[in-house]
């Protein structure tokens, strides 16, 4: 059986977007959650928290998906470097490509993008160093969050700040927490170590 150009183009599209798939099933079986956008009054309500900390440096994004919360946050909170960190490959590898097509926006191009304001780098997020961190955001799961806690608590800084979406940090006691006007009432959680 000869396959013609179109029917091999059209195969390899097949089984890329099989792998595709299934590294983001394999990855998101694994972390125990599935890389998931932030919806737009989410990202406003997030970057208006990280605004009121009165502070700048490095904020690392913790599980940073397909990169919309940390390209929103790079674009909208000037005086600070964000940097996220994501171990599941196809959200890394868009997450990037976005940071780079950014960079080229004359709009964006100071604040996004390799070496800019917003990065994006492969990592497990229970397995990098905090330690730099001025400011972590993290928008990941109640069991990711207990995991979580303890390692925030013995790496950052006093002073740091941690802002979480949806879920709370087990033992830890919140400076603020703001309800977003979305369906489902999301909950921004704003701690300080």
């Amino acid at each position: 059986m000869n396959l013609g150009v179109v029917e091999t183009f059209t195969l390899a599209i097949a089984v890329l977007a099989l792998l595709v798939v299934c590294s983001i099933v394999w990855t998101s079986w694994r972390n125990g959650i599935t890389p998931t956008p932030t919806s737009p009054r989410v990202m406003r309500a997030v970057a208006e928290e990280v605004n009121r900390l009165n502070s700048e440096g490095v904020l690392v994004e913790a599980g940073s998906g397909w990169g919309t919360l940390g390209l929103y946050l790079g674009r909208h909170c000037e005086n600070w470097r964000v940097e996220g960190v994501e171990n599941s490959p196809v959200p890394l590898i868009l997450s990037k490509l976005a940071a780079w097509i950014a960079a080229g926006s004359w709009r964006l191009s100071r604040r996004v993008g390799p070496g800019r304001s917003v990065s994006f780098r492969r990592g497990n997020l229970y397995d990098v160093s905090y330690r730099e961190a001025d400011a972590v955001v993290a928008y990941l799961y109640s069991g990711a969050m207990r995991r979580f806690g303890p390692l925030l608590a013995e790496q950052l800084r006093p002073g740091a700040h941690v802002v979480s979406v949806c879920f709370a940090l087990p033992d830890w006691q919140p400076e603020r927490v703001v309800t977003c006007s979305d369906l489902y009432r999301t909950r921004i959680y704003v701690y300080r170590k």
